[in-house]
């Protein structure tokens, strides 16, 4: 499909596909509103790196947890700043420079993704007490607080070993943040949770003749008898007790199940937590997304349901583990899974003008007043030339919100490289490079 001509609502990728690479690069050539659900399980910035241990199905697979400004791109920082400032005010708000580069690299993710959820989508953000606060607030800036739907809380376990060891509350429990694109229009599935044993006696007090227990209910001064071989069960709450962590290591996790699911990834998630997820909020047949998909329990989860799915991970064992954990989950697949190393091309964007049109350098000429973006000088119109703010190569678009005019140094100096790298070249006065890279051809 990735090659088709397809519009707003529709994928311009094929179902079962997994990309390695960036996820921002990825879900800038995504086509809009071809997403049902988003589930997404970045790092947390919690200060440590992680590696799948050696031996493991998941060997291979480490990503780093510590932040620093080192890790920012400048130019996430300036398109922030410039056309989110809600945004741009939450990041400055951070106490530490770690804090802000953790939430500046994930703003700039999560402003990709309304555009990418259909009206009736949702987006599950995982997170814990590191840095919840600080995503609930840019989740509150992107979305709208009118869009917030609930906050999660995953109590995944009980206390157990050295954990119990500290001067503080033993920590048992993530945080899931929930979004929609529009409130009221979203998907909801209504979840149940069995009741437990005391609730059952409690409240359970009766039999009748076939032996079918049953409680009493008086309406409108009439008695009714409720099932419990009738009853869905307790209605699902904010807090998830019953699902617990995946990690047979720490030894209080069922060692039979564990091993029938567990990979060796470090922050492997349980399917179980996945299938609440994507049972309440998406239908069969609906798009599911994971742009930091890991170990691949969320494509793994929505195969199994009948969804349609599609992940990004920078690792390329997340493309090794999603076919060998859905062939041992189901056997030989009957429709292949698509690796894909590429930036896709929108193709929702309709008929664009050519990026170096007339008409779009007299918009960018007034939009900047003749001045260069780069070196910020003034020049007449026939010396400016129109280039690409995120190069096409990097998920770039010809739309003009992705156009800037530079003066022809400056532009050069730049070649497909970001304006970071221009401005530093600036800032050094190292403006006239012997070598630059070639641009980019137009999209």
């Amino acid at each position: 499909m990735s090659g088709s001509k397809v519009g707003v609502g529709v994928p311009n990728w094929g179902d079962k596909t997994i990309w390695t690479g960036d996820c921002l690069e990825i879900m800038r050539g995504m086509n809009s509103g071809s997403v049902d659900l988003i589930y997404l399980d970045p790092p947390f910035n919690s200060n440590a790196d992680y590696a799948a241990p050696i031996g493991s199905v998941a060997a291979g697979a480490a990503f780093k947890d510590t932040w620093s400004l080192t890790d920012v791109d400048v130019e996430w920082i300036n398109n922030i700043e410039e056309n989110y400032p809600d945004v741009h005010r939450v990041i400055l708000a951070a106490l530490t420079d770690s804090d802000k580069s953790y939430l500046s690299y994930m703003a700039a993710r999560l402003l990709e993704m309304p555009r990418l959820l259909k009206p009736s989508g949702s987006v599950y953000l995982h997170c814990n007490q590191d840095m919840s606060h600080g995503l609930k607030l840019l989740m509150d800036a992107i979305w709208g607080r009118k869009n917030f739907v609930n906050e999660i809380v995953w109590n995944y376990g009980t206390p157990s070993g050295g954990r119990a060891g500290g001067k503080k509350p033993v920590k048992t429990h993530d945080v899931l943040l929930v979004f929609v694109r529009n409130y009221g229009k979203h998907i909801y599935n209504r979840q149940y949770t069995p009741y437990s044993a005391k609730y059952i006696t409690d409240w359970f007090r009766h039999t009748d003749d076939d032996g079918r227990r049953y409680q009493t209910r008086s309406r409108n001064g009439t008695v009714t008898r409720q099932y419990l071989d009738e009853s869905h069960g307790v209605p699902l709450s904010t807090v998830w007790s019953d699902i617990m962590q995946l990690s047979s290591r720490r030894g209080w996790f069922p060692k039979s199940k564990a091993k029938s699911e567990e990979t060796g990834y470090p922050t492997q998630k349980p399917l179980a937590l996945l299938n609440r997820i994507i049972n309440s909020s998406t239908n069969k047949d609906n798009m599911v997304f994971d742009p930091f998909c890991g170990c691949a329990t969320t494509l793994v989860a929505a195969d199994r349901l009948e969804r349609k799915w599609v992940g990004v991970d920078l690792s390329s064992k997340a493309a090794e583990l999603v076919v060998q954990r859905i062939e041992s989950d189901q056997g030989p697949l009957l429709r292949k899974i698509t690796h894909r190393c590429d930036i896709p091309q929108r193709t929702d964007l309709g008929k664009l003008p050519r990026y170096n049109s007339r008409e779009n350098r007299e918009s960018l000429y007034g939009r900047q007043g003749g001045h260069c973006t780069g070196c910020r000088t003034h020049f007449k119109a026939r010396h400016l030339e129109v280039d690409h703010i995120i190069a096409v190569s990097r998920g770039g678009t010809d739309h003009l919100q992705n156009l800037q005019l530079l003066c022809g140094n400056c532009n050069r100096v730049k070649g497909d490289r970001g304006m970071e790298y221009l401005r530093l070249k600036l800032q050094l006065g190292t403006s006239t490079m012997t070598n630059p890279r070639p641009k980019d051809t137009p999209q």
